[in-house]
């Protein structure tokens, strides 16, 4: 395929994976998706690569193909659509549903598209499905292994009640599940309107011209980083102590080996991850390291290799609960994987903050300071890494839940000194109207990210509640008028000062 045409194709491709995005985002009900915009959208080729994905959340985007693996291996038929969350069947954690529809274009099978999206409740112990001291699976909400959701393009009714009625909320379950559903529907259009203007053939070409293309510019870039063995450890904060992990980054050529032999053992807790989401972290990193601007697509995942020995807590097995693994310890793999290569580290949590009751749940993932890098600062107060989605808005937090923000505000000097400081944390401090549950599952509170080449470390961060502090692993009940307060860590700096 010559040059134009291909880049005439991968703009059709992203643009699709876009709008599928907007129409969930749009379509959506929950906070959680329509404010925060927690979700992930992505075009798959008929053998189930990732072809393109949307620029949203790189803990969704990188573990969504084991996700698709699951829904080709039970022979979806047109018109069909599978829906998922099994972390073991290629979910990340059970807030995260996965919709997946076949594409087929005259009968044939054209690729796949799917949507994944966090929900503010999918059942298990606690409003909002994410308890900081879940020890299994089933505590976590509802597993969903594959199942056919939609056949020969008819809801199955019987289905969905099934999976919501067991969770809170599930009239917005439902309103969420069916954005999704129209997300995949409006990607499955524009690939088919593609091959009606061009061709299925040349769809086809143009899916695989993007992975080979993605390929290429990824191997370039490895390349320029320079054979040879780097290491990096660091440390998760569980609540009866430190896990460490440990990375032996190899590169050869245009090649590169990310083994984590030595981490810690599968966690009695829920810090653990499926090796779908420890590839995922390791897919973000090194799309960092080496070409930021290469189509985000799985050929630029295939010079890298992933070791995490079976029984570790990068490569659990069921029935380990894993809630925090998909937040905190996923971005903890991505900072090792920077650190390995000398980088000056973010904030490397995404505080996570859950509360609800009977009546509401609300989730909230924090931003903070990133890293310094050797010729600028840190940025200061945003969301960046496994997380990227925005923030709640204070009109929105406190139009549609009973909470009363008190202070959102940069946490000044928090980023570490430097020749090129990190960027500053945030404060956000709420008050409870009403009787709530509080689950915390935060990082970095014991220990402050790290900065580099003699740059200072930024400052640790730090749960409150009336002026308590928290451990970073935490559930309490508020009572009305109580205050919940995150201090959100600032980043590294680079160089001495």
């Amino acid at each position: 395929m010559d040059a134009v045409t291909l880049q005439v194709m991968v703009g059709a491709l992203r643009a699709a994976c876009e709008e599928m995005g907007v129409v969930l985002v749009r379509s959506a009900h929950s906070a959680n998706i329509k404010e925060r915009r927690d979700a992930s959208t992505a075009l798959f080729d008929a053998s189930g690569e990732m072809a393109m994905q949307a620029e949203h959340i790189p803990v969704h985007l990188g573990a969504m193909p084991a996700a698709v693996e699951a829904v080709a291996a039970e022979h979806p038929e047109p018109g069909d659509a599978f829906i998922l969350n099994d972390p073991y069947r290629g979910g990340t954690h059970l807030p995260d549903i996965t919709v997946v529809s076949p594409i087929h274009v005259d009968g044939e099978l054209a690729g796949y598209a799917a949507s994944r999206a966090h929900h503010a409740d999918v059942g298990g112990r606690i409003p909002g499905s994410m308890p900081a001291d879940s020890h299994t699976l089933d505590e976590e909400g509802v597993v969903i292994e594959p199942r056919r959701l939609v056949k020969g393009g008819e809801l199955d009714r019987d289905v969905l009640e099934g999976i919501t009625s067991r969770m809170r909320g599930p009239r917005q379950r439902m309103a969420d599940l069916r954005a999704q559903l129209a997300a995949n529907r409006a990607g499955g259009a524009r690939v088919a309107e593609l091959a009606e203007r061009h061709g299925l053939e040349l769809v086809r070409e143009a899916m695989d011209a993007t992975l080979d293309y993605a390929e290429r510019r990824t191997r370039a870039a490895i390349a320029r980083l320079g054979d040879g063995e780097r290491e990096a450890r660091d440390v998760l904060e569980a609540p009866e102590g430190d896990l460490e992990l440990r990375l032996t980054a190899r590169v050869e050529g245009d090649e590169m080996t990310l083994d984590f032999t030595g981490s810690a053992e599968q966690h009695d807790g829920n810090m653990n991850c499926p090796l779908a989401v420890t590839r995922s972290a390791c897919y973000f990193a090194v799309r960092v390291l080496a070409d930021p601007d290469v189509p985000p697509s799985a050929g630029a995942y295939r010079p890298v290799e992933v070791i995490a020995p079976k029984g570790s807590l990068l490569n659990a097995r069921p029935p380990a609960a894993v809630v925090a693994g998909n937040v905190e310890t996923s971005s903890r793999v991505a900072d090792l994987v920077l650190a390995a290569f000398g980088h000056a580290l973010g904030q490397g949590t995404m505080n996570n903050v859950t509360l609800g009751n009977d009546r509401f749940t609300y989730y909230e993932t924090i931003g903070g300071g990133q890293g310094a890098c050797p010729d600028a600062p840190g940025p200061s107060a945003v969301h960046v890494a496994m997380s990227n989605t925005l923030n709640t808005p204070i009109e929105a937090l406190e139009l549609e839940f009973p909470l009363r923000a008190v202070e959102y505000a940069v946490r000044r000097g928090s980023g570490g000194a430097g020749a090129q400081r990190g960027g500053d944390g945030v404060v956000r401090e709420v008050e409870a109207l009403e009787e709530m549950e509080l689950s915390l599952l935060t990082e970095r509170r014991r220990h402050r990210p790290p900065g580099a080449a003699g740059g200072e470390p930024g400052a640790s961060g730090r749960n409150l509640l009336d002026g308590r502090e928290l451990p970073p692993k935490a559930r309490a009940t508020l009572r009305p008028g109580q205050r919940l307060r995150i201090e959100t860590p600032g980043g590294g700096g680079h160089g001495a000062a």
